[in-house]
């Protein structure tokens, strides 16, 4: 669902990226408050899982799409909604500038679509209201899978909403809207279970983890090997299983195709578009999670490509993106979290 500047005015883009940066703000204040310091470590690598796990597009049958794992409500899940929010924005700085995966001018919205609403909207009045306070088995599946569908449901609303407001008129927007709800009720469904199903291991193995703020005793001890883990996840994900995501478009991109008969639209010509247009081309080291071209692929070869990657053949560029994404995302979101961690244990050993 990362949105492309071509679906943006600059007039929403800079609105939105003004509401990205308030709610960033408001989280990073939120986190010198309540996040544990020991805690930074596993913002590191869950968001270097998540970015590895939403590189993993899964074919959605009979549609000719596919989706992947926003990842929001998970990270929620397991950090409360400040560090979330920070991981999840960390995670889609990283892709808008070294793998030009969703705009530079759309960045404000796409945090907005996939970080505020799963962390700040559908945890605190879906999931948790519905998991309770001790969740069984079941109530964490009903819980993860309601949240899943909603959080992704408002983030399709919101793509629409925002491409409508900048006027962008090749949508005809009721055909669009129609596509972009069904789709990502599909891809939400399977987010839900995905979501459950680590939580619930997670809650068999480390309940501990999921105390957002756990115990002296238990704390640290407990998230070491989740953050161990997590991390080994993270690179066989970013690696490895990569190699097998689906070569049909994403949601977004196939709404789209089936409303312009594009999948995606030309941005517009004017100042803000190209500027942010060349600042991307110069900040993309490994566009479409590949490494650069010297000469743009012919036709053959970029049939070659999504028939190796579609069967799961080694690529190396995919493999060498999947890491260095996954390493500027830990870096990214451990680096904000260690800036903006508590610091009451270390005043008061000063003083």
């Amino acid at each position: 669902m990362h949105m492309a500047d071509a679906l943006i005015s600059p007039l929403v883009g800079g609105a939105m990226w003004a509401a990205a940066a308030c709610v960033t703000l408001y989280s990073t204040r939120k986190m010198q408050r309540s996040v544990d310091e020991r805690r930074v470590p596993l913002m590191g690598v869950l968001g270097a899982f998540v970015f590895a796990a939403q590189m993993i597009n899964f074919t959605i049958p009979g549609t000719g799409s596919s989706g992947h794992l926003g990842g929001g409500l998970l990270l929620t899940i397991l950090l409360g909604p400040p560090a979330a929010f920070i991981t999840i924005a960390s995670i889609l700085t990283v892709q808008a500038l070294f793998f030009a995966d969703g705009g530079l001018l759309a960045l404000g919205c796409n945090i907005i679509n996939m970080g505020l609403f799963p962390c700040f909207v559908v945890y605190p009045l879906l999931y948790r209201p519905l998991a309770g306070k001790k969740p069984t088995g079941g109530r964490r599946m009903l819980a993860a899978i309601v949240g899943a569908v909603v959080g992704l449901q408002l983030g399709a609303l919101g793509v629409v909403t925002e491409a409508m407001m900048s006027g962008a008129s090749d949508l005809p927007f009721s055909k669009f809207l129609m596509l972009m709800q069904p789709i990502h009720l599909a891809i939400g469904l399977v987010e839900g279970l995905v979501t459950a199903s680590v939580v619930g291991f997670l809650a068999r193995v480390r309940p501990e983890v999921l105390d957002q703020i756990p115990s002296a005793a238990e704390g640290r001890r407990g998230i070491q090997p989740v953050v161990v883990g997590m991390l080994v996840a993270a690179v066989v994900t970013a690696g490895l299983v990569s190699w097998f995501a689906s070569t049909h478009p994403d949601g977004l991109e196939w709404a789209i195709a089936r409303s312009t008969g594009h999948v995606s639209l030309p941005p517009p010509i004017d100042p803000v578009h190209n500027a942010a247009k060349h600042v991307q081309e110069k900040t993309a080291i490994l566009p479409a999670y590949d490494l650069p071209m010297q000469e743009r692929p012919t036709a053959t070869e970029l049939d070659d490509k999504s028939a190796r990657n579609a069967w799961g053949i080694p690529s190396v560029g995919t493999s060498v993106a999947g890491l260095a994404g996954g390493a500027a995302s830990l870096v990214l979101a451990m680096g904000v979290a260690w800036v903006f961690r508590p610091r009451r244990a270390t005043d008061s050993a000063s003083q």
